[in-house]
């Protein structure tokens, strides 16, 4: 890849952002920042959103998006959880069954948006209240004392790092894979960038929107589990203002709103960036309502650079 063309791909200036973040940071705060322990909550805090992130760019490469992966990530927890505390499941199929149930939230997200043909803002946006709905009703005030099978999943270490990081990783990995080497994720870039000729050229856009959603939403049902589990406690509360963390992210990893762009990379640094932002306002002590504002200018900023470009590209 020549130069000039490095500094259009967005994934290598994102990258570069982060790592000049970081040395900025490690010159601010020399005794907070660029430790062990920082790095390793930091990676803990970002795995979630990444793998959320990543289910969300798949959608986003096929232009479109989904509002009740953060409802989700609750109901999948919680489902798991209720099963295990008030009816003594065994931990193995009472994950099955939290990851089950997101994927019929998937599957009928899809099926909605693609056969039925509701707006898929509208069709998420109601999902994410009626998916809320059932995990406070799983949920409740709280669902603590699993089991310790269930707990060891996020809470275990390897090399240091708590489970959920190796997961995050393994799931950015196979996705990059997927999406640069097979003809199925391959197929969502020309849904993207025109449904009618993806149409022409025999690829079935109902059923391949199906399968995003189907795929978004189970992604979002295993960050769920592994939320609960290395909090060790499902909360009907998890996953809130995750969607518009996520949305951030992979628009700034180099989502177009308007599809046919992106790489599953550009989720993870993304997130990588968001997770970074966060770091350097806990540390400068900033207060959580700033931090809401803040994320939302990011968004707004990330949005208009997005458009920007797609008008530099029209020309």
């Amino acid at each position: 890849m020549k130069l000039k063309d490095r500094f259009t791909d967005r994934v290598f200036t994102l990258g570069g952002s982060i790592l000049l973040l970081c040395i900025v940071m490690a010159i601010v705060f020399p005794n907070k920042f660029p430790t062990i322990d920082n790095f390793s909550q930091l990676m803990l805090n970002l795995s979630i959103d990444t793998i959320v992130a990543v289910g969300m760019m798949v959608l986003m490469i096929a232009g479109m998006f989904d509002l009740s992966v953060g409802s989700v990530v609750a109901f999948a927890g919680g489902m798991a959880g209720y099963l295990m505390y008030y009816h003594h499941v065994n931990f193995v199929p009472a994950i099955m069954a939290g990851v089950a149930g997101s994927v019929l939230i998937g599957f009928i997200n899809g099926w909605l948006i693609a056969r039925v043909g509701i707006n898929p803002m509208i069709q998420t946006l109601a999902m994410m209240g009626i998916v809320r709905g059932f995990a406070l009703m799983l949920s409740g005030a709280g669902i603590q004392n699993f089991p310790y099978e269930y707990t060891v999943i996020g809470q275990s270490k390897l090399f240091g790092l708590q489970m959920p990081v190796w997961y995050m990783l393994l799931v950015v990995i196979v996705f990059a894979y997927l999406t640069k080497n097979t003809s199925f994720f391959r197929r969502y870039y020309f849904i993207g960038g025109s449904e009618k000729a993806a149409r022409l050229s025999g690829i079935n856009v109902e059923k391949m929107k199906v399968w995003a959603f189907v795929i978004s939403a189970t992604l979002a049902g295993v960050a769920g589990i592994l939320l609960s589990s290395r909090l060790g406690a499902a909360l009907s509360t998890s996953g809130r203002g995750l969607e518009m963390r996520v949305i951030t992210a992979v628009i700034l990893g180099g989502a177009s709103l308007s599809g046919g762009y992106g790489k599953i990379w550009g989720s993870f640094l993304g997130a990588l960036f968001m997770a970074l932002i966060n770091n350097l306002l806990i540390l400068s002590r900033v207060s959580g309502y700033w931090q809401e504002v803040i994320l939302g200018a990011i968004l707004i900023i990330a949005v208009g650079i997005d458009q920007l470009i797609l008008k530099k590209m029209e020309k």
